[in-house]
């Protein structure tokens, strides 16, 4: 698996791509799903949504971000930053404030 610490480039991507065998991920998540090792995911992003009610498109939106951006931070590659740190922050404690001043 490539290293979180920098991105690859496209022809790192495109190399690595190249050798990944999908269906032996695949094999191997389920097994290790039937044997318990997995663990939920959860981070901010996604519980700061969850609390608005809206998907990832709607609350990107709202935030002024792009999905991509968004799946980033609730699959916890990417953390965000500065003002979108405080409306999530916002949205996990008080959503209606959030979806009030969007006019949602």
């Amino acid at each position: 698996m490539p290293s979180k610490s920098k991105p690859l480039t496209e022809a790192q991507l495109r190399a690595y791509e190249s050798k990944r065998d999908l269906a032996v991920e695949l094999l191997e998540s389920v097994q290790q799903m039937k044997a318990g090792k997995t663990q939920v995911v959860s981070s901010p992003a996604i519980e700061a949504r969850e609390r608005t009610g809206l998907s990832q498109s709607q609350f990107a939106k709202l935030l002024g971000v792009s999905v991509r951006t968004l799946q980033g931070w609730e699959q916890g590659r990417k953390q965000p930053s500065g003002a979108a740190r405080t409306l999530l922050a916002i949205a996990r404690k008080n959503p209606k404030a959030l979806l009030a001043v969007a006019g949602k």
